[in-house]
């Protein structure tokens, strides 16, 4: 640890002020000319989006997501640094799956549970984990949190420390200090300067450039008609509706949803101009609709939700709209969230993701080290052979992240 710096644990974002933790909300994969003002660039590592998870009662003990964030400061007090972290009862809501490592673990005889999961909650969306002030000093003050984090987990007593969607950048630096890398694949859509959606069209080979068109069309039959809502249009008579959808689709696809009611209250008050709800109508009554956040340059899709069920107007809604509102806002990129191959006919495009882990017994180490060696190669396979896939005309094709 650098001789001026301290850290230490809080077990609430209440117990800071916002202005400190989000000074170091720095996303090293955007570039802004001041960092640290305004609004954080990425939006989930907000203490305004993780406060209100807390408040809500949608992270806590009870629910298994304990939080005990890493804070560090200099030696006048000031915050420098922090990593958003929870101890973990289970491995729900993760979106990189390690229930295989503890189940073998456990038939060993360890005890997997609990561990140190660095992620924005329920959030498959890459963005800054270990949290630094732009300054000279944010490169020592990360590798003082990464140390940090592995004294927490031998305080602890937890089996690992997992740091899950974080930039390359961070992960490289947690695997000069040991920890193991993990990979994956998500599909995003990319903005190569297009002026109008018919514009992003025209870069596709005609047979997927008509698919789309006919898509879109179908889901606006049945007199369906689709709204953008933002800022002050997010009235709680609209959350109730989209929490509705929410609690439909969730409790078919989950079993039990994640979010209360009240987080949507909460992030609707304090962060309303960076969020976009996609919401869809007809008969008067609103009957689907999806949440995004809106970063610095970039549109996260996170879930959606309806109550009617038309063809198409899922793809309509949850990418076709983004793309729209992408290219009309001058976005660089749209992040659809977790899985889903058939975002490639629709031009988003496989990227990888990475995480990064910290596991304290060697031999479980030695096992998931192998593990991940063989799946690293696996994933880059076949984001190679999805790559091929891509709608794009030949001539145009853009550059694969």
């Amino acid at each position: 640890m650098s001789d001026n710096l301290r850290l230490r644990v809080i077990t609430s974002l209440g117990d800071i002020p916002a202005e400190g933790w989000n000074a170091c909300v720095s996303d090293e994969t955007v570039k802004l000319e001041s960092q640290d003002r305004g609004p954080p660039s990425n939006p989930f590592v907000s203490h305004e989006f993780l406060h209100a998870l807390e408040q809500s009662h949608s992270v806590g003990r009870r629910t298994g997501w304990d939080p005990r964030h890493l804070i560090a400061e200099d030696a006048q007090g000031n915050i420098v640094g922090a990593v958003p972290c929870y101890v973990k009862t289970h491995s729900q809501g993760e979106y990189v799956f390690d229930r295989g490592w503890a189940e073998a673990y456990e038939r060993a005889g360890g005890d997997y549970y609990p561990k140190l999961q660095v992620s924005a909650p329920f959030t498959p969306a890459t963005g800054p984990r270990l949290l630094a002030r732009p300054g000279a000093q944010a490169a020592t003050v990360r590798a003082t949190l990464a140390a940090g984090l592995v004294t927490l987990c031998g305080q602890l007593g937890t089996s690992s420390v997992h740091l899950t969607f974080l930039p390359e950048t961070q992960a490289r630096l947690l695997a000069d200090k040991g920890f193991l890398l993990r990979t994956d694949q998500q599909f995003h859509w990319s903005n190569e300067g297009y002026g109008s959606f018919d514009d992003f069209l025209a870069a596709l080979a005609s047979r997927k450039r008509k698919s789309i068109r006919r898509e879109r069309a179908e889901a606006l039959t049945n007199g369906i008609t689709v709204h953008w809502l933002t800022g002050k249009d997010l009235t709680e008579e609209i959350w109730d509706a989209f929490f509705d959808f929410y609690m439909e689709t969730g409790s078919r696809k989950w079993g039990r949803p994640y979010l209360t009611r009240a987080f949507y209250s909460l992030v609707g008050e304090r962060m309303a101009d960076r969020i976009l709800l996609v919401m869809a109508k007809r008969a008067g009554r609103w009957i689907a609709g999806a949440i995004n956040f809106i970063g610095a340059d970039t549109l996260y899709g996170r879930h959606w939700g309806a109550t009617e069920h038309h063809p198409m107007l899922h793809f309509e809604v949850c990418y076709y709209q983004a793309i729209d509102y992408a290219i009309a806002h001058g976005l660089r990129r749209v992040e659809a969230g977790a899985q889903g191959e058939h975002k490639l006919a629709r031009g988003y495009l496989p990227s990888t993701t990475w995480s990064a882990h910290f596991i304290a017994d060697p031999a479980l180490r030695r096992a998931v080290a192998d593990y991940l060696n063989q799946e690293r190669a696996f994933v880059a396979a076949e984001g190679a052979e999805l790559a091929t896939l891509a709608p794009f005309r030949k001539d145009l094709a853009p550059g694969q992240s």
